[in-house]
Order: C-alpha cells, then structure tokens, then sequence
C-alpha cells in the first residue's frame, strides 16, 4: 500500500513528465512540426470542483488534428476517457466517451461522478491513435470525515508578456489538495514593447485593436496561455478550484461597464464571449447563459474546512465617482458616493448567501476566496483620506456589512484570502479598519502574482505606514502562497523569487504567517 506522500510523489513525477515533454517538443527539429499540430491534446488536460463523490476531467482538443483523424466529423469528436486509482493505470474505475463539439471549441468538460471520497486518481483521453498526458486528482473527504490537512497554493495574476510562469513549476512539485486561483488567469490587453519583461513572450494578436474583444480573440489567448509548460504541470498534477477578476474580460470592468463606457449591451456581448472562452478553457461544470454565468461555489473540506469562491465582477455596482474620461478605478478624495449603504462589490443575492453561509457553517475554517485585498489600503492626507475606487475601499459599506455580519453570528475561524495587487500581504480585519479598538473579526492572506509586475516600494511603504491592520507587504517577488489548514492553525507561507522573474527561477520563502481557528487575527512565524 503506497502512503499520501508516495501517491503525491508519483503524481508530481506525471505532472514534471507533462513539462518535459512539452518543453521537448518545442525544441524539437522543424521536420517534427506538423506532428505537433496534429497531436489533440496539445493545450494539456485539468481537473477541478473536488468533491467527495466527483471531480470535474476537462480537456480541449488543439492543433489540426480534424485532418488526420478518422473517427470525427466536421462539427463534433468522440473523445474517450478513463479513470484510475492508481499511478500505475492498472486499476481502472471508470471508462467513457463524450462529444466534443466545434460550438464549444472541442472541449471536454467530463463530471466524473460516484468516486470514493478522499482518494487520489490518475485520468486520461483519448482520441484515435492519441493519448494525452495523464492528469493526478483527488476528491474532497466526506461530509463528516475528519480531515488533519487541507494544503492549498493561493495564486493569481499571471501576465504571459511580463515574465515565465516558475510558480506554476514550483506548484506542480508542491504536495497540495488543490489550487486556489482567485483571478487574472489571462490579461486581456497587449503591453507595449518596453513594458515587456519577457520580449519573447508576445500575446496573441487580436483581430481588431490591442485587446481581446471577440470569442476567437479570448479563445487564442486562452490556448496561448494553456500551451505553457509550467500551468500545464500544474494543472496536470492538482485538482483546481476558481474564481475570477477582470482581466478575463477588460481590465477594471464593473457589472455592464468597461473602462471606455461602452454601450452596456456592446460590453454585454464582449463579456459573454469571454465568459464562453473562459468555460470552454477551465475544469467548471456549468458555462454562461448569454453574458451571465455563476463562479462563486461552496466547496467542504470534512469537518476541517469551509471554502467559498465569491465573484467580485459581475455583480458589483458602478465604481463610485468615476473619471468621465476614462472609467474604471481611480484613487479618490471625498467622495460621498462610497457612504452610500445600498452599493455592493458581490451583489445583494450574493452578499445574502455568502452571510447565510457563514452563520450556519460548523466547520473548523471558514475560507472567503475572492479576488482583492479585502483590508483597507488608502493614504491619509491633510484632505482627508485617500480610496481606491476598484477595490473593496471603493466599497465599503458592502465589507462593513460583511465583516459586521460575521461578528453578529460569533463567526470563528474565518480567513479571507485573495490576490490582484501582485504583493504578498498579512492583514487583519475589523468592522472599523486600523481602529485598535474595534475587535479583529477575520485574518488576511494575499497572495503574490504569478508573473505580474508589482508596485514601487514607496507606494507599498505608504500602505503600511497608513493602515497598522496590514502587519506585511511586499511587491517586489512573484510566486504564491501556500496555505496549509490543521485543526489548531492556519499557516500562510508566502513562496516567491524576485522579480522580473527569470525562466530559470527558483523560489524561496519569503515569510510564515498563521492564523488560530478561535481567536483572530495573524503572527509571524519564525520559521
């Protein structure tokens, strides 16, 4: 009988197979080219929505491979899969087929259902003559099990033209339960060339313009950024969980409006197609209706853990005092509009379901994954204070709700945990923030970005100097956190590597927090 770690061990192995082999081909001899193109699972394959009965095995299928195989037709594939329970694919638990069809870009979205809880499986595809690589993943325990560790690498924000995804190598060598990625899987947008800190790593080119805007523009940026070696490993060898943030879409969009005011039901179409790119591209279960689609899920870790993913996006109010020039967020002064009790960033139907949720968990932890920096950030001034307008500053009376709802229900345990502003971060957060006498209702973890660039020293400097609640911060390395969940702590260790971030990186721990399931708030650790 082989242990976790040996089960864990033999799935890395797979996953860095993956990325040999992927980084094999591309150096492999021109004559080879057109096996390459030929070859269907070239984007990779993923697993994600752990569950203690299913996973959701999702592949799509890449190259020209509709003019040599047989079997398809024009508009549809049948693509085989099989499940096993060990490394060896000896011990096959599941076998099928699914229709891939062209409306959908040939994706695979296969919900592997009446899996053992709490066990590890290797699965692959098949299409013809051609097997893709073999993917690790592994259920939730059951309902009422009693779990000692739940393992998570915290990430987002991974930007193809401003550095090589090495914290997607490290994250596929890591020991985890899943990958928690909470926004900014692709940037929709071209840098100019002297912003590039990767000049070999160009975007794809849109058909109109410098940003994405039409479902083929989102569906080649999307299989530009599956192509990469390093998120391939990683989605090969961990199951995934996910929500977003605007970059799948247009950078600082809120709701119906994007940063130029386009015509709402214009922007509508935009965001539906990218919604469409993202689904076809990610191991989710359920695609958009039009220009909506649900991403914020309750995932169940035993009795150990709560884990929520919230959707900061689609559902939030207009940002308050906006440019009207240019929209999105800004940094404001007086502005009488954030006051204002009835403006959201979730969304009153999902505010009310996140409380609900909150107030009837038992669970040792209960984790809120969402996009952003959750504790406040701005700057004293002799004007007053300053507020960024795109974050949950710019939305304060929706985290006064939130956090005043959680202390109301005695809430313990909870911990928010987020990315966007590319630096890690440990912060504790109260109902009135940077009061000492109001009482911490939750702890804080921010994860780094995967490759986006960070903010200057001074402006992370002023952060810290103006907001005693945020204990650390730094922006100058790229990587993750890895967040680990025992009954009695929670430990964030903050991976990074300094930045510009080289193809030959490796990362190191940059600091160790935790947090204590009864008593808020969070404490270095010397480690």
């Amino acid at each position: 009988m082989l242990s976790r770690r040996q089960l864990n061990t033999a799935a890395l192995g797979i996953a860095l197979a993956t990325l040999q082999r992927a980084k094999a081909q591309t150096d492999t001899p021109t004559a080879s080219a057109s096996a390459q193109r030929n070859y269907p699972f070239s984007l990779g394959v993923a697993s994600g929505l752990p569950r203690p009965d299913s996973v959701l095995l999702w592949t799509r299928l890449g190259g020209d491979f509709l003019e040599i195989c047989e079997q398809c037709q024009r508009h549809m594939v049948i693509v085989r899969y099989e499940i096993y329970s060990d490394v060896a694919l000896r011990k096959r638990v599941q076998i099928g087929q699914v229709t891939a069809h062209s409306d959908a870009a040939f994706s695979v979205h296969i919900h592997a259902q009446g899996l053992q809880a709490g066990q590890d499986y290797w699965y692959r595809f098949i299409l013809g003559d051609a097997v893709s690589p073999v993917g690790h993943t592994r259920t939730a325990p059951a309902l009422h099990a009693k779990p000692q560790r739940l393992r998570l690498a915290l990430a987002s924000c991974q930007n193809f033209e401003q550095g090589y995804f090495v914290a997607q190598r490290d994250i596929a060598q890591q020991e985890l339960d899943a990958v928690l990625f909470v926004g900014d899987y692709i940037y929709e947008g071209m840098a100019s060339k002297n912003l590039l800190v990767a000049p070999q790593r160009r975007h794809s080119k849109p058909a109109q313009g410098n940003a994405c805007k039409t479902l083929a523009d989102y569906r080649a940026r999307h299989a530009q950024y599956k192509g990469d070696p390093d998120l391939q490993a990683a989605h090969a060898a961990h199951p995934w969980i996910m929500t977003w943030d605007d970059h799948e879409v247009s950078n600082d969009y809120a709701n119906d409006l994007d940063q130029a005011y386009s015509e709402p039901q214009a922007f509508l179409q935009r965001r539906a197609a990218a919604y469409q790119a993202y689904f076809e591209h990610m191991p989710l279960l359920v695609g958009p209706v039009g220009s909506a689609m649900r991403i914020h899920e309750r995932f169940t870790w035993g009795d150990l853990a709560d884990l929520w993913t919230l959707d900061a996006r689609q559902h939030r109010n207009h940002h308050a005092c906006p440019d009207p020039i240019r929209g999105g967020g800004r940094v404001v002064l007086g502005c009488d509009a954030l006051a204002d009790p009835s403006r959201s960033m979730l969304g009153n139907a999902q505010e009310a379901w996140i409380n609900d949720g909150l107030r009837s968990s038992k669970r040792r932890w209960k984790l809120l994954a969402q996009a952003t920096l959750m504790a406040s950030s701005g700057t004293d001034t002799p004007f007053g204070r300053t507020n960024y307008t795109d974050g949950w500053d710019g939305y304060p009376q929706a985290r006064t709700r939130l956090l005043q709802s959680a202390a109301a229900a005695q809430v313990q345990g909870l911990v928010v945990l987020g990315g966007d502003i590319h630096q890690h971060i440990a912060a504790n957060l109260r109902v009135h923030a940077n009061d000492p006498l109001s009482p911490i209702i939750a702890s804080e973890f921010v994860g780094t970005s995967v490759s986006s660039r960070g903010m200057s020293a001074t402006l992370v400097q002023a952060m810290l100097t103006n907001n005693p609640d945020i204990v650390h911060a730094r922006s100058d390395e790229r990587g993750y956190a890895l967040i680990e969940c025992s009954p009695s702590e929670l430990r964030c260790t903050m991976r990074a590597t300094p930045h510009p971030v080289r193809q030959d990186a490796q990362l190191s721990t940059q600091a160790v927090y935790a947090a204590s399931p009864d008593k808020a708030g969070v404490r270095k650790l010397n480690v």
